[in-house]
């Protein structure tokens, strides 16, 4: 596995496939949302899981929280989410990185090193 800037490249027997950063992200989130407990993602540019809803533009953003490292053999990613207030955290948040995992080792067939969760907020409705 050989990496790129803005994307993961497979090498195969019959040539190669480059898997953007986006599509590993979209993947991530997909995957994070349908955890139990996860009310939304945050980014630093301010969009939450609802805004996925809305318009590419704003999807692009929440897919901002999640980071990629694509330097070694595997990947590492960090998600920063919103926690549904009284779901228990540790839970919620291991719960996260199974699942989140397990969807990008297998739409991609990359493996996963790490997925370390950020709480950032807790959503109380």
């Amino acid at each position: 596995m050989a990496e790129n800037k803005d994307y993961m490249t497979l090498n195969e027997e019959n040539g190669n496939i480059h898997i953007s950063e986006e599509v590993i992200a979209a993947i991530a989130v997909g995957a994070a949302r349908e955890v139990e407990g996860v009310a939304g993602m945050m980014s630093n540019m301010g969009a939450t899981m609802g805004d996925l809803l809305n318009n590419k533009k704003n999807a692009q953003k929440v897919t901002k929280s999640v980071k990629i490292d694509m330097t070694g053999a595997a990947l590492k990613l960090d998600l920063y989410l919103t926690v549904q207030y009284g779901a228990a955290i540790p839970e919620v948040a291991e719960n996260t990185q199974k699942a989140v995992a397990s969807a990008i080792e297998a739409m991609t067939g990359c493996a996963v090193e790490s997925v370390n969760v950020h709480v950032t907020g807790i959503a109380l409705n």
